[in-house]
């Protein structure tokens, strides 16, 4: 098996988030806390966030996803920037955390008892990095229902946005950072372009040219 970054941020992740689970004092000191950012300088928060998790759960769904399409997305990381894509695509995970949690960053820094943990807003754009790479592929939608990966995610920015303003929580009860989610997919998209404007007429060509009509 190759060693690839998408697998080392998985096992870093699965250990870290492990450690969280049996340890309530490294789950508070790794947590993205708004107010000890901003009024206790703890600006790493915003990055180690993203490697602790609430449960088995929530850290199997985002590494399943992320082993998934991290991999096809890490390859095609190599194919657009050569040696230095590996590089680009441990930078994009990052950044897309830190993006994930802007918002609540700056909506919660007088709130000292909001806090965030989870690695969905740098999943998320890894997902939208593939769905910019072949819109049209089918994605299974929780699991079962198959569905293009361009409407799949249009129909998960809308619901980014209905649950936050439902403040919709998750299976457990938990608070869940919808926005997150949003700005980390969008982060992605963003990322890519910037560095490879060429990589959006792509997608605009794939996109008005589905293989069916072809």
């Amino acid at each position: 098996m190759d060693i690839t970054i998408t697998l080392i941020i998985i096992v870093v992740t699965v250990l870290i988030s492990y450690m969280g689970f049996n340890r309530q004092d490294i789950l508070n000191l790794l947590k993205h806390s708004p107010f000890m950012e901003v009024n206790k300088n703890e600006w790493y928060r915003l990055i180690t966030s993203g490697f602790v998790h609430a449960d088995w759960m929530h850290l199997g769904v985002n590494m399943y996803v992320l082993y998934e399409f991290g991999r096809i997305v890490e390859q095609y990381f190599l194919i657009l920037f050569g040696p230095k894509g590996k590089l680009l695509f441990l930078l994009m995970y990052i950044l897309a955390i830190m993006a994930g949690a802007l918002p609540s960053l700056i909506k919660e820094k007088g709130n000292i008892s909001y806090a965030a943990i989870g690695a969905s807003g740098a999943v998320s754009a890894v997902v939208f990095i593939y769905m910019m790479m072949a819109p049209w592929s089918m994605l299974g939608i929780m699991f079962i229902i198959p569905m293009p990966a361009v409407l799949a995610g249009v129909a998960f920015l809308w619901y980014s946005s209905w649950a936050h303003k439902r403040n919709k929580r998750g299976f457990s009860g938990r608070p869940v950072g919808h926005m997150a989610h949003f700005y980390g997919a969008i982060f992605g998209m963003v990322f890519v372009a910037i560095l490879k404007p060429e990589v959006l007429v792509d997608f605009w060509l794939q996109l008005i040219h589905p293989p069916w009509f072809s």
